[in-house]
């Protein structure tokens, strides 16, 4: 029978509470040069095939981890990236954040994140102290108001990249869906179903709907559509009975955001007809009594082009700031009744 408590047994790493591995523990159990452990952990040439191996069994057996923030100070670089989202209630905000973190993974980046709620001033604090702690790139998902202070992060080489919205006094690079294309189709299908009174629901701050707006004017005189004024003015609340939508007479709407449609969901008082196109999709658009008809577009694929975009600024691409349009396609769901003669004009 052996004796209990024998002799010591074989350290398999560095002793109890001496904290994480290094890389001189490394080279010691390998045998080597502290120089030659660098020299394998950083990929760089000069070392036999053997000494990498014996070098990588160490590092295995240590559980050794590199010093990323000592490596990163070098290199003027935190590999860390910050995300903005207006509000994380909105799905398509989140899928913009998931499609995001595939491309930041992919390139060895991390992801500080934080929402806003629409508020302006939250939004500065946020991005403000995401630059502190350098981030080496914004993306943004921005909320009404200004972001000219970002005019000075932007000139002192923090990448910015505008999501789903474009920016307010900053010239910054931003992906968005096709508005144009999205408002050609909107109102193409309106006007197909025999709508001339076709209104337009931006967000009631206005930040998206200046854009958007000004493309729904183009697409209703594209389909030989005069859009009144007004008509592009209205709001989830003009919908009630005997409110604005029915003192202009109108009979479609073409909302300007997921949230928008839903509020005029909302807001629509029993026995309302009224055709309705949104521009986004949104979970149970197709469920709803009158399933709603839909300008949809991939929020992952924003999220995805916007971190390519940045990460291309980030690599040195330069050049004055880039729109990039992601497709958008018309989803028809349920039906629209054509308008009586007596509707019309």
């Amino acid at each position: 029978m052996g004796s209990i408590g024998g002799g010591p047994a074989e350290q398999s790493g560095p002793s109890r509470g001496s904290g994480r591995p290094t890389m001189k523990d490394v080279a010691s159990r390998a045998g080597v040069a502290l120089k030659t452990v660098s020299r394998v952990v950083n990929g760089e040439p000069g070392v036999t095939p053997e000494t990498t191996r014996r070098v990588l069994g160490a590092i295995e057996a240590l559980g050794f981890r590199r010093n990323e923030s000592a490596r990163l100070l070098r290199t003027g670089r935190t590999a860390t990236l910050g995300f903005i989202a207006d509000n994380w209630a909105e799905p398509d905000h989140v899928a913009v954040y998931r499609g995001l973190e595939n491309i930041a993974t992919e390139h060895g980046y991390l992801l500080y994140s934080g929402s806003t709620d629409s508020d302006a001033a939250r939004e500065e604090r946020l991005a403000l102290a995401m630059c502190a702690r350098r981030v080496d790139g914004l993306i943004i998902i921005p909320t009404p108001g200004s972001h000219e202070y970002l005019v000075s992060e932007i000139e002192a080489g923090v990448a910015t990249v505008f999501v789903l919205h474009p920016p307010e006094l900053v010239r910054a690079d931003a992906v968005l869906p096709d508005e144009r294309a999205a408002a050609r189709a909107a109102v193409s299908h309106l006007a197909g179903l025999g709508h001339q009174r076709i209104g337009f629901i931006g967000d009631a701050a206005g930040y998206q709907s200046r854009t958007l707006r000004d493309r729904y004017t183009a697409a209703m005189a594209a389909a030989g559509l005069t859009a009144d004024p007004a008509w592009s003015a209205l709001s989830p609340a003009d919908l009630a009975p005997g409110g604005r939508a029915d003192r202009l007479a109108v009979t479609a709407v073409f909302c300007a955001s997921p949230r928008q449609t839903r509020e005029v969901l909302r807001a629509l008082p029993p026995g309302r007809e009224l055709a309705i196109v949104g521009l986004g999709d949104f979970e149970l658009a197709d469920l709803v009594a009158t399933p709603v008809t839909v300008v949809s577009y991939d929020p992952v694929l924003l999220g995805y082009t916007a971190g390519e975009l940045l990460i291309r600024r980030m690599g040195g691409e330069h050049g004055p700031p880039r729109l990039v349009e992601v497709p958008v396609t018309l989803t028809v769901r349920g039906r629209a009744a054509t308008v009586l003669p007596s509707q019309r004009g």
